[in-house]
């Protein structure tokens, strides 16, 4: 494969909310001798910090540097562009935006925003994206694997509502965004044709790694459904769990 490095989901893949998937530290572990690592994540409920504060507790080897959040890419793109935004988030992702009020909204920006999802805070947005603003998609995903061990609604399905309420198109910060993984690699210093993406979400981090020119694995925990394998989607590598990846990477290699 010549691969390089490996860019690995985190929801889904290494835990599955505060549950650590068996074998996973012990697989980052045995990556990390023959690779590059880097941990890329669509979560946007609580900001980065908690996310590294969390994998550590749970007995994940890594460093702040290898974390890459959808969060925290746009906030590099709203001080990139000197902009301030009316945030649709939850009230812990907030602490990832502060220090930005000295600039002007430009933008409204959407992430998980859980119970903040109301009319009150949809339709505020609403307006503004009316009044000029434009739409901002920290994550699109559709639903995410919820505590109880059932999908649940995820920030795409409220990014639809606006565009379709506001007629614009939001850009799209986290993945599966060609910026988002541009950005990766580029921390990395790998060619995409050098880097292997693994997660759980056939659509954005399998066919999404793809189109840039990665090579994807698909595992079988998280939000994986068998009905995925029927959207004419395919892996370059399919795992029960990432596990069993150190020994299938060795295999190929």
């Amino acid at each position: 494969m010549g691969i390089k490095a490996i860019l690995l989901d985190i929801d889904g893949v290494l835990t599955i909310r505060d549950r650590v998937i068996e074998g996973a530290p012990r697989a980052l572990k045995e990556l990390r001798k023959n690779f590059k690592i880097a941990l890329v994540t669509n979560t946007t409920r609580v900001p980065s910090r908690i996310i590294f504060e969390r994998l550590r507790n749970l007995g994940f080897d890594l460093e702040r540097e290898e974390l890459f959040t959808a969060l925290k890419v746009s906030r590099e793109f709203l001080v990139k562009n000197k902009a301030n935004a009316y945030l649709l988030v939850s009230d812990m992702a907030r602490k990832e935006f502060e220090g930005l009020e000295e600039y002007p909204i430009k933008y409204v920006v959407v992430a998980d925003a859980y119970t903040n999802f109301n009319y009150q805070n949809l339709n505020t947005a609403f307006r503004l994206l009316l009044e000029g603003a434009e739409l901002i998609a920290v994550a699109p995903n559709r639903y995410f694997l919820d505590e109880d061990g059932k999908l649940s609604l995820d920030a795409g399905p409220f990014v639809k509502a606006l565009e379709y309420a506001s007629g614009k198109t939001a850009t799209v910060i986290g993945k599966p965004s060609a910026e988002f993984f541009g950005l990766v690699l580029e921390h990395l210093g790998v060619k995409p044709e050098e880097a292997l993406m693994v997660g759980d979400n056939i659509e954005f981090d399998i066919l999404g790694a793809q189109k840039v020119g990665m090579k994807a694995c698909l595992v079988k925990t998280g939000k994986f459904r068998e009905s995925d394998l029927e959207k004419g989607i395919k892996p370059d590598l399919l795992l029960e769990s990432v596990n069993e990846l150190p020994k299938a990477l060795m295999e190929v290699l």
